[in-house]
């Protein structure tokens, strides 16, 4: 481009891709830089590769999974593009969809190369032009311009500038946080960005014994060492050879990443946690208990696991047995009513002991980031800082599993190059 740009975009992925067509479409001169050698590279190894690109949840729902400063914060975005009109973008793109369980919308191919090829190609065909293997080493308004200076002192030149560089999550994919120094040089205030969607460790052997175990539909609640309740969710979780894994485990990683940054930060004794499995969801406690009274009366009194109609995993049984502190699948009719009780107790709640989560490097988002006062809901223009705009996963937003913080990438890029060109 041998004229100075009318924007720049820094960051290729998905929430910059989406702006950049934006922008361009707009008839501006809208150049792109990203640092590594292509774009969207998080969204080719998002969803196993399959890309979980929005929800099909309707808008304020889907809103409001982002807690209360979250849905506040995203309701004009979100009704700006809606979960249905990113769908109808993918269509028009040439990328049908379909709907999954858990709320997902998938591209219908199953591939997310699909996704990004058709962000990619949208935004060329807008007419932006992209810089690739480009490395911002900071950013400074001089007077009405803004100033981009490239690792190696080239410096750009622009009247806008957009910054979605993305978090902290997949750092091989190029995501490694620089733009938490920009905006803090700036003088913007920042919340400690901590990992979201992650694995969640925990060093007991026995559990590591249960790994490749899924509970389907698992209720399950976070709390701390003091009983305070963290969180809690309702969808499978998966055991590992490191701890849990699923949505459930990973929707909840950010309440323990949270703890323990702020544990470190005060400098702390490190927190542990326990993560609480309903083995029984279906059935209320008096069922459970009542099942094992039936069973106990029953000619040649069964073992455990057929009293309870094989609903279960052996290995899951004998987890429970094991914090009742009863023998592996023990005669139905060997378990004394003090037993029972705390049998019932281990069934409706497999106490499962976290140290902590896997770390940036297996999360799938980034929470924390810019802190949401310093923007506007309304243009993504960050607030005393006339010309500059935030989106995407340097906002201090984070949402659960299931295409929700794609849709916060799309919704704030396309208020952000909106904005922009207006």
């Amino acid at each position: 481009m041998s004229d100075e740009p009318d924007l720049i975009i820094v960051g290729a992925g998905a929430a910059g891709l989406w702006a950049a067509a934006v922008c361009a479409r707009a008839g501006r001169r809208t150049l792109v830089l990203e640092k590594t050698p292509r774009a969207g590279t998080k969204v080719l190894a998002s969803g196993g590769s399959r890309c979980n690109l929005t929800t099909s949840l309707p808008t304020l729902e889907a809103a409001r999974l982002f807690g209360r400063k979250g849905e506040r914060f995203l309701r004009r975005a979100f009704s700006s593009l809606p979960p249905i009109a990113v769908r109808g973008h993918f269509e028009a793109l040439g990328v049908p969809t379909e709907e999954a369980p858990l709320d997902k919308v998938f591209p219908s191919s199953q591939r997310a190369v699909d996704v990004r090829d058709a962000l990619l190609r949208d935004a060329h065909d807008a007419g932006a032009e992209f810089r690739y293997d480009c490395s911002v080493a900071d950013v400074r308004k001089e007077g009405d311009s803004w100033c981009v200076e490239l690792e190696g002192g080239e410096v750009l030149r622009a009247a806008k500038l957009l910054l979605s560089p993305g978090g902290m999550s997949y750092a091989r994919t190029g995501t490694t946080g620089d733009g938490y120094g920009w905006l803090e040089r700036l003088g913007c205030e920042l919340v400690e960005p901590v990992p979201a969607l992650a694995p969640l460790s925990s060093d007991a052997e026995w559990v590591h014994e249960l790994s490749g175990i899924a509970v389907q539909d698992a209720h399950v609640k976070l709390t701390d060492t003091t009983g305070k309740v963290l969180g809690k969710r309702e969808r499978p979780v998966l055991f590992t050879h490191r701890g849990l894994s699923g949505p459930a485990a990973m929707d909840l990683s950010v309440h323990v990443a949270r703890a323990l940054a702020e544990a470190a930060r005060k400098q702390l004794d490190k927190p542990s946690f326990w993560f609480s499995i309903d083995l029984c969801p279906t059935l209320e406690r008096d069922e459970v208990r009542q099942r094992l009274i039936d069973a106990a009366g029953r000619p040649g009194s069964p073992r455990l696991a057929r009293a309870l109609d094989g609903d279960l995993p052996r290995r899951l049984i004998d987890a429970a047995c094991r914090q009742a502190g009863l023998e592996p699948n023990p005669l139905a009719a060997s378990i004394s009513k003090p037993q029972r009780h705390l049998l019932v107790e281990a069934l409706k709640g497999l106490d499962v002991p976290i140290s902590g989560t896997l770390g940036f490097d297996l999360a799938e988002v980034t929470a924390g980031g810019l802190a949401l006062h310093e923007v506007s809901p309304a243009t993504m223009e960050v607030r005393g800082q006339p010309g500059l705009y935030v989106f995407g996963e340097l906002l201090d937003l984070d949402g659960p599993i299931g295409g929700l913080n794609f849709q916060s990438a799309f919704a704030t890029a396309e208020l952000a190059g909106k904005s922009a060109v207006s």
